[in-house]
């Protein structure tokens, strides 16, 4: 039986696993576990991107399916399981070569049970008596992530994001003490650093705060491998690869890990979404069941609508750009008037400390005002305020919201406490 705090998880991403002196970076990053005295559960992801041969996108680029019927998807799950499965060999290979006692296990040896919905399975449960067997005589256990398997046997794959979910899940079904989730990055960001120069590392930061952000478009970690760790209460990291730096820690209490009692930050971070269009239906007052006709045709359409506001004259709400086309042809069989705005983002201020709190409405409108950015819609939660904009102002609301919480500067403060 391995004790808690003897297990470590480990996660490397596609570019991490991508080369040979890549993952001599990855394989230092494992002995340093074994250093510290842990075994390793080291979850990988297929490896590089496409055009790589043994890409997730590369692989499925080698079929064109006349349908899409439930036999495609569930042969689509047996094809894209491969690059995983290929990472974990490789790396269980040369760990071996350099001395250290590994093995490899596909997601359905190493006992992910998920449901029969392929292509996009959920996670029922994990038979981690696998990895515990293989523990007790390698070091090291190297699981291919995104993958599991039905109860009857046939291979699934979970999802975008798949390897963070699954690192997640071992990790609370075998109670380790954490969960690394190695990337390129040194940690989660204040926002974009691609988009806002002055973007800095956050130390720490909640499971909430961090679910709100990846599912606001911080694509560092996949927001149901949060939601899965904060569950079972097991500490997430997040590092780079190719550093020693401790990255961003994801835990229940700021204060808590700190020792010291912190404050709520108004706001963590500034996150976006683009790729999207607005959709602004008329509705007749008089006629009120055509608000529900709006969501049941994108819903019969599979559809994903998002920023919805609905009110006696309209109903106005979000697609991806992908599904634009599509929304617009159901909404006009139906007779109904619409408006549509192309290219917009969804840019979101998350910060547990904004509950309650006046003000930060006012803040975040007067900088986009000021610096001239159009707000089409907003909404808000305790947690988050959302404002949708045209895409072509993203750059100048993500740098001026970012300025007007002194963001930076925030984080150097609290890193001298």
């Amino acid at each position: 039986m391995i004790e808690v705090m003897e297990l470590l998880i480990q996660k490397f991403g596609g570019t991490s696993v991508k080369t040979k002196e890549n993952r001599e970076h990855v394989i230092k990053q494992i002995k340093d576990g074994l250093d510290k005295g842990y075994k390793l559960v080291v979850v990988v992801s297929a490896l590089g991107r496409s055009p790589d041969p043994y890409a997730t996108d590369t692989l499925m680029s080698m079929v064109d399916y006349p349908e899409h019927s439930d036999d495609t998807k569930r042969e689509l799950d047996m094809l894209m399981s491969c690059g995983e499965t290929i990472a974990s060999v490789v790396l269980s290979n040369e760990l071996q070569h350099s001395g250290v006692s590994a093995t490899s296990l596909n997601g359905a040896q190493a006992g992910l049970i998920t449901d029969d919905n392929y292509n996009e399975a959920k996670i029922k449960k994990v038979k981690s008596g696998r990895i515990k067997h293989e523990l007790k005589t390698h070091d090291v256990v190297v699981v291919a992530g995104f993958q599991g398997r039905t109860e009857d046997g046939d291979i699934t794959t979970i999802g975008r994001g798949g390897s963070d979910t699954t690192a997640a899940a071992f990790g609370a079904s075998l109670r380790a003490e954490s969960v690394e989730i190695f990337t390129d990055v040194e940690g989660m960001m204040t926002a974009d650093p691609r988009v806002v120069e002055d973007a800095c590392p956050i130390d720490v930061v909640t499971y909430t705060e961090t679910c709100n952000l990846a599912y606001q478009g911080a694509k560092v970690i996949h927001p149901r491998a949060v939601e899965i760790a904060m569950h079972a209460e097991i500490p997430l990291r997040i590092r780079s690869t190719y550093t020693d730096d401790v990255g961003t820690l994801i835990t229940s209490s700021r204060g808590k890990e700190k020792g010291i009692d912190i404050p709520d930050r108004l706001v963590t971070g500034i996150a976006h979404i683009d790729d999207i269009s607005q959709i602004d239906v008329k509705i007749d007052n008089q006629d009120i069941e055509k608000q529900a006709l709006v969501f049941e045709k994108m819903a019969e359409a599979d559809i994903s609508v998002d920023f919805i506001n609905v009110s006696l004259s309209n109903v106005i709400y979000t697609v991806s750009n992908d599904d634009l086309e599509e929304a617009i042809r159901l909404l006009k069989e139906e007779g109904l008037e619409l408006t549509v705005t192309e290219n917009c983002a969804k840019v979101s201020a998350v910060g547990a400390g904004m509950a309650g709190i006046p003000g930060v409405a006012s803040k975040i409108t007067s900088a986009l005002v000021n610096n001239k950015v159009e707000i089409l819609q907003s909404a808000d939660s305790h947690t988050t305020i959302w404002v949708l904009l045209h895409d072509k102002h993203i750059k100048t609301a993500l740098n001026a919201l970012h300025d007007a919480f002194d963001l930076s500067h925030q984080y150097e403060k609290e890193r001298s406490v």
